[in-house]
């Protein structure tokens, strides 16, 4: 199976947080499966840390992630233009209007994979979540 983990699941995963789901888990454990990570969640983590609203262990931003998307064997999926061209005709259902949330739900329809994530208001589009 491949899935795109959404922002907050890879952080949780790799943080080991109680709220990631333990189906969540369980997929991503899996190595069977093949876990992208959105290179627009990299982007808006970069962004989280030099505002602050973000920490992660004491390195620079690039040696962890590059280290942590190793060791989980979990490949960049990268932005083309297919994605951002979905991205302008997609519709603002309950006001959801987060940049990067709208490039994953983009990149889920064109590639036609599932988004592993908490967030409900992915369901308003045509993508399958699973948590």
């Amino acid at each position: 199976m491949k899935v795109l983990l959404d922002t907050h699941t890879f952080l949780w995963f790799i943080m080991g947080n109680s709220k990631l789901s333990e189906q969540a888990r369980s997929i991503i454990e899996d190595l069977n499966n093949q876990r992208l990570i959105s290179i627009a969640s990299l982007w808006e983590m970069a962004i989280k840390i030099s505002s602050g609203k973000l920490t992660i262990p004491s390195q620079p931003f690039e040696a962890f992630m590059r280290h942590q998307l190793e060791i989980n064997c979990i490949e960049i999926l990268s932005m083309q233009l297919a994605h951002t061209a979905l991205v302008s005709t997609l519709p603002f259902p309950n006001k959801h209007r987060d940049p990067f949330d709208r490039m994953i739900i983009a990149q889920s329809i064109v590639n036609h994979i599932p988004i592993i994530g908490r967030d409900s208001d992915f369901d308003d589009y045509l993508v399958e979540r699973i948590w």
